[in-house]
């Protein structure tokens, strides 16, 4: 697992422990697995896991925060870097969607099969992330459609754009369901395609 997969922050003995969660969770569900799995994939015994989290849960609630978190802070500065111009901040973020889902596809399986089974605050804060992405993307639409560079489909409000940004959002989290080295298309070539759909949900006019 590469340095960019890891969480964003913590000791070398808990991005083990992340580390062997995530591959686990991924394998076999997070549910399904237990500390004792975790901790036997480092070499470790049950209890050493409670010396670095109060709990599995709050292992799992880790992991999956800082993947969402990773996810927002590059779609953030890809949009950044060309802000000010609807097509291409639309570019940008299915961009950066895309290539975190095909290439990282567990890490992405992770965080967005189970995130649903964080509990409270926990919960709350991985939604308002997701949120967070969405309300992004749903900027874009928006300000693209007032300038005449989309035309959204069921209206020129925030709601057609919210129900615009959501189906182009899951279309490429799915990637990770299904996508890997081995396919006759290429990341880049995948990457194109998807934002040239995208750009068609958008109603972005041709060229």
């Amino acid at each position: 697992m590469t340095e960019s997969e890891l969480p964003l922050a913590g000791s070398r003995i808990q991005r083990r422990l992340a580390a062997a969660a995530i591959d686990l969770f991924y394998r076999q569900g997070a549910l399904a697995t237990s500390v004792r799995q975790i901790t036997e994939a480092c070499g470790m015994t049950p209890g050493a896991l409670y010396n670095h989290f109060g709990s599995k849960d709050e292992l799992l609630y880790v992991v999956v925060r800082d993947i969402h978190l990773r996810l927002e802070d590059e779609v953030t500065a890809a949009h950044e870097a060309v802000a000010g111009d609807p097509l291409a901040e639309l570019r940008a973020i299915v961009g950066v969607y895309v290539t975190r889902h095909a290439d990282h596809q567990e890490t992405a399986r992770v965080a967005n099969r189970e995130y649903h089974l964080l509990s409270g605050v926990w919960y709350d804060e991985v939604v308002a992330i997701r949120r967070r992405l969405r309300d992004r993307l749903a900027d874009v639409l928006l300000a693209g459609h007032k300038c005449g560079e989309f035309h959204l489909v069921g209206g020129d409000d925030r709601s057609a754009a919210v129900l615009t940004a959501i189906p182009i959002l899951d279309m490429c989290v799915h990637l990770s369901e299904w996508f890997h080295e081995h396919r006759p298309l290429g990341p880049t070539d995948l990457r194109d395609r998807y934002v040239g759909l995208a750009l068609r949900m958008a109603g972005a006019r041709p060229d």
